[in-house]
């Protein structure tokens, strides 16, 4: 009879939730980060001074406002630096600006969710090495360094996946 001892149940228990935390981790950062690719900034001006702006002075005000007016899947900054980077076509610039942050946010979910965990922990991985490579073209170290501290918990989380026990919907994948 294949009994499972109480020492293996513990450590079976471990194990899942240490995917679970990754498995979180990962689908918040990705889900967040996606989510701040639709923010921005929209100016005011306020009325200061006396009474109902006696004295006429206005104080210039942002705020910060999320909105499909407002995305931008690539920072303008780095845009501009990487349209005139010879390895990327500018075709495939556009694709990436659009897609990245509905990418970021589609993978977050799934990963919170638990559909297809593997496949979209491989998915997120992909992704994060395609923000790597543009980061070794413009010379981040940093940034690269950072990435690949993201790889590893990706790939950690795929060693531990065999320990996903809370899921919705295509466990196996």
């Amino acid at each position: 009879m294949n009994e499972v001892s109480p020492s293996t149940r513990k450590t079976d228990l471990g194990l899942t939730f240490a995917f679970l935390l990754l498995r979180l981790w990962l689908g918040v950062r990705a889900l967040v980060t996606g989510i701040e690719k639709f923010a921005g900034t929209q100016a005011s001006n306020e009325v200061v001074g006396g009474p109902a702006g006696d004295y006429g002075l206005t104080a210039d005000a942002t705020e910060k406002v999320y909105g499909f007016s407002q995305y931008h899947g690539v920072p303008e900054a780095l845009y501009a630096k990487f349209s005139t980077e010879p390895l990327i076509p500018e075709f495939a610039l556009k694709l990436y600006d659009l897609s990245l942050g509905p990418l970021l946010i589609l993978l977050g979910l799934t990963l919170l969710l638990g559909v297809a965990t593997r496949i979209s922990l491989f998915a997120m991985g992909l992704l994060y090495t395609s923000l790597t490579v543009g980061l070794i073209l413009l010379k981040q170290d940093a940034g690269v360094a950072w990435l690949g501290i993201h790889i590893g918990l990706i790939a950690l989380a795929l060693i531990y996946a065999s320990h996903n026990r809370c899921c919705l919907f295509l466990r196996r994948w």
